[in-house]
């Protein structure tokens, strides 16, 4: 009996310790696998399987911080069989830097890499010079086919400079600006422009709105401006304005206008114009104010929220991809027609990325800069604060999310007479509006001054299909 449990443990011995051996090597295989893949997807390579799903934009686990809510993984449809127009393009691009495809290129961190327009140009002709994508581009709405048409094109020149070498400025400031408030605009608004200039727009010296132990009013900074234009057509206009935006310029040297088509689905454009012409003009504002021309802004609130983020990061070098806003989560395409978002599932499949409210946002100087690079990798999308969304995605930058920005305006219980001095941005106001505010503000100052901005607990990440542009 004692021989026979002898040999039984021998044979076992014999047969499970290949087994374990075996068991053991594939554990630490999969495990040096997930961890070479982590790696990659934190230094935002887009990872890809020829057999499975192919993840573009991918972050390792979730990316959250105080004040936001967690992100997914990815945001657009990721099947290889996908046919809609603009994820097979920009799958295109992604599978560039696809380690497993192109092992030279395993190593680009791309948030710290450097990136011409060739790519686009190259993916964008390879791709839909294919029968199945021309069949694809035909079904698509004219809108949509018109954008699609000319969304690998970046190179329209200026046709009117803003005169200031990084736009409208005092000739007397003695440190470098604090903000650059560009401003999407149209040729005809000029009764917007002309509201800003005179309120929150105005160049120079402004004074924070800040409360020392004395009561008296600290800080301040230096402001500059730039309105962003396309063209618009002189026959939908019914009269050539080019010679009055030009006269407009010359007095107020504030008017920055490229040659392509303004209108809705060009928006994008503006962002990825400026953010070149920001990159090569503008070496010294601090920060950006990117918004719309019927937007009311606090702007001493907003230096003074400023400067306090400064002090609070000096530091640490985490202003480096600061953006701060009302931002947005898990919001989805728009598929009715009659939508001025309206995306058809032939052009994009999938989410969007979190976002902010493209009526206002506020980003850091060098932030544009990483804008401008990463924005080189990334196809054209029509609907502009949701391209800058996925701009901060590839980057792995997350935007901060604060209840002062309203871009979807106060709620009816909310109008109270100190309201809009614990407002950092309200979207939107008419031009009468916004002078009317500005006067109000200005004189329930004092009665108000002590109300603190409305708290980060208020309210949470918006969740919402609705888009704020």
């Amino acid at each position: 009996m004692a021989q026979r449990c002898c040999r039984l443990r021998n044979v076992l011995i014999c047969v499970c310790t290949p087994c374990c051996c075996l068991a053991l090597l594939y554990s630490y295989v999969a495990v040096i696998i997930y961890l070479h893949m982590n790696s990659m997807a934190l230094r935002g390579v887009p990872l890809v399987s020829p057999n499975l799903e192919s993840p573009h934009f991918v972050a390792s686990g979730t990316l959250s911080n105080d004040s936001s809510a967690s992100v997914p993984k990815s945001f657009w449809k990721q099947h290889l069989q996908s046919d809609a127009l603009w994820n097979q393009i920009q799958r295109h691009v992604d599978n560039y830097f696809n380690p497993i495809l192109h092992p030279e290129k395993s190593n680009i961190v791309l948030e710290r890499s450097s990136f011409d327009e060739s790519l686009l140009n190259q993916s964008y002709s390879e791709v839909t010079g294919t029968d199945s994508m021309r069949d694809i581009f035909e079904k698509l709405p004219k809108q949509i086919q018109e954008f699609a048409s000319h969304m690998q094109r970046r190179d329209y020149p200026i046709v009117i400079h803003a005169n200031g070498e990084c736009g409208a400025q005092s000739k007397h400031e003695k440190e470098p600006p604090l903000i650059l408030f560009a401003i999407k605009s149209t040729a005809l608004h000029i009764s917007n422009r002309h509201a800003i200039r005179q309120t929150w727009g105005r160049v120079g010296w402004v004074e924070g709105q800040r409360i020392n132990s004395s009561g008296g009013e600290v800080g301040g900074a230096y402001i500059r401006r730039v309105f962003l234009l396309g063209k618009e057509s002189s026959d939908e206009l019914g009269v050539d304005v080019s010679h009055l935006l030009r006269r407009e310029n010359k007095l107020h040297g504030d008017i920055l206008q490229w040659d392509f088509q303004d209108t809705f689905l060009n928006l994008t454009l503006k962002d990825v114009l400026f953010w070149s012409w920001f990159s090569h003009h503008c070496s010294q504002p601090l920060f950006v104010f990117k918004g719309d021309d019927d937007v009311f802004v606090n702007t001493p609130r907003l230096i003074t929220y400023l400067q306090h983020q400064l002090e609070k990061h000096q530091s640490h070098n985490t202003m480096d991809n600061f953006m701060v806003g009302e931002v947005i989560m898990s919001a989805l395409p728009k598929r009715e027609r009659k939508s001025k978002y309206f995306i058809p599932e032939g052009f994009y499949r999938g989410i969007y990325p979190m976002y902010t409210g493209g009526g206002g946002v506020v980003y850091s100087g060098s932030l544009a800069r990483h804008l401008h690079n990463i924005s080189k990798t990334i196809h054209l999308f029509p609907i502009d604060d949701v391209y800058v969304g996925m701009c901060m995605i590839r980057l792995n930058a997350i935007p901060v999310h604060h209840p002062a920005f309203l871009t979807f305006d106060f709620t009816e219980e909310e109008t109270e007479l100190c309201s809009y001095h614990t407002i950092l941005l309200v979207h939107k106001r008419n031009p009468r509006d916004v002078v009317d505010l500005w006067a109000r503000m200005k004189n329930t100052r004092e009665h108000c001054r002590d109300l603190p901005l409305r708290a980060d607990n208020k309210e949470k990440v918006k969740t919402s299909p609705i888009l704020s542009t």
